[in-house]
């Protein structure tokens, strides 16, 4: 499993000739470090007397944050998982009409889960940055930098993912799959321009 891996290896996987870990997994991997950075905020929040206030708010956003964070971190394995069995399927034998047909099939279907795997990331994703937005209103003020830090990853990883899902959609022949998906991913697409702006406005607020 790639997330078992010492940072210094998974990089050099990356960076290796092989095709995966390939963005998908770093998209998952950038947006797991926005929730980490979202978490960090919160508990640099929690226990200070100036917002005792908001203390309980903080405490049920990290919760939820840190479960992101778990399902961000998951994804990073399964993108590789994903395109590894869309290779498989593509190895199969095409010598006879039936291996044709059952091959296509197969090929259709990687492909599919495939791109539920970034469409599902683009949705945690824009989940992730609607706590960042309350953190970057109401948390740590002296770590408000860090929380623009966290919208940043998590744009990264919902603008990667969205560009797995789109190329995934080209070599997709189901048209009713093709249509929902691209609504889906356009609606995450343009929450994601709104908030993310919004956060990054009012981090830029407080430079001098």
């Amino acid at each position: 499993m790639l997330t078992s891996l010492p940072l210094s290896d998974f990089l050099n996987e990356t960076a290796s000739g092989s095709p995966a870990p390939g963005g998908g997994s770093v998209s998952a991997l950038a947006a797991s470090l926005g929730a980490a950075l979202a978490s960090m905020v919160c508990r640099l929040t929690i226990g200070k007397k100036k917002y005792a206030d908001v203390q309980s708010e903080m405490e049920n956003i990290l919760m939820q944050s840190e479960a992101l964070r778990s399902q961000f971190i998951a994804l990073i394995d399964e993108d590789t998982s994903a395109f590894n069995k869309v290779m498989a399927a593509y190895g199969l034998p095409k010598e006879t009409d039936e291996q044709k047909a059952s091959r296509l099939t197969e090929i259709q279907a990687a492909m599919k889960s495939a791109t539920f795997v970034p469409l599902n990331l683009m949705g945690l994703c824009i989940e992730s940055l609607k706590l960042v937005k309350i953190l970057v209103d109401k948390g740590n003020q002296n770590s408000i930098s860090d929380a623009g830090v966290a919208a940043l990853m998590l744009q990264a990883g919902c603008e990667g993912a969205a560009l797995n899902v789109n190329i995934n959609l080209a070599s997709l022949i189901d048209t009713d799959f093709i249509e929902q998906t691209k609504t889906k991913c356009g609606q995450y697409h343009a929450s994601l321009k709104i908030i993310t702006s919004d956060i990054l406005d009012c981090v830029r607020k407080h430079e001098v």
